[in-house]
């Protein structure tokens, strides 16, 4: 394992630091030994009554300006501003959303969905659920496409929106706020994501994750990709 992992977060900026620092950054586990924040991460600010990670979410992407959401292995990552244009457009493959559904290489629940969301970016997820009549007896597979939307680089979790009670005390944990890449990061993301073949930014990809897990073999690297 190289330097870049050589950390603790035990605090916020920890946290962000830590996702500067190794670009990529998965939240939980996997199947990368060492490769994720609950590897790294103090007992004390891990699921515990105190403040910790799982409150420090939403301010992390906003404070680190990078992306979060579902991008491996159907589990919760955070990716950099300066990676995230290469891993969108190698799970985009190089098609932006319409593209894509015009050549019929996603579905049309999908479709309502992300025309649902890029018209009222950044959204709840209440509110799409709402607004998209995802409920008993209306629209179904909510969770599905939007989990999909964010593994192909259509779609990232902006923020954490905490709800309050009569009170003003925030409590629960935490809604989703969704965005597109486009509107969350702008002129930044959209002049890039395009700029190189997607099989180029898989193979930048590829070389970083050597130079940072040195130890883990090129099939698991892969398979991780996938």
């Amino acid at each position: 394992m190289s330097d870049r992992l050589d950390f603790i977060i035990k605090t916020k900026e920890d946290l962000i630091n830590a996702v500067h620092r190794v670009g990529f950054l998965p939240l939980f586990r996997n199947s990368l030994p060492g490769f994720s924040v609950e590897d790294h991460v103090d007992p004390s600010v891990w699921f515990t009554d105190e403040p910790g990670v799982w409150e420090w979410k939403g301010p992390a992407i906003q404070e680190a300006g990078c992306a979060y959401g579902k991008f491996f292995e159907n589990k919760a990552a955070f990716i950099s501003a300066e990676w995230f244009p290469d891993f969108a457009n190698y799970r985009r493959d190089g098609y932006d959303f319409d593209a894509r559904f015009d050549d019929e290489l996603a579905s049309y629940k999908d479709k309502q969905l992300f025309d649902l969301l890029d018209a009222r970016a950044p959204v709840l997820s209440k509110t799409l659920k709402r607004d998209g009549n995802y409920k008993k007896g209306g629209a179904t597979g909510f969770d599905t496409s939007i989990n999909r939307l964010q593994a192909q680089g259509y779609v990232l979790i902006s923020n954490f929106v905490y709800l309050q009670d009569r009170h003003g005390k925030e409590y629960g944990w935490g809604v989703a706020e969704y965005s597109t890449p486009e509107k969350f990061f702008g002129d930044a993301f959209t002049s890039a994501v395009y700029q190189r073949e997607p099989a180029e930014s898989y193979q930048r990809m590829l070389d970083y994750f050597h130079e940072i897990l040195p130890d883990v073999s090129d099939k698991a690297l892969r398979k991780f990709f996938r």
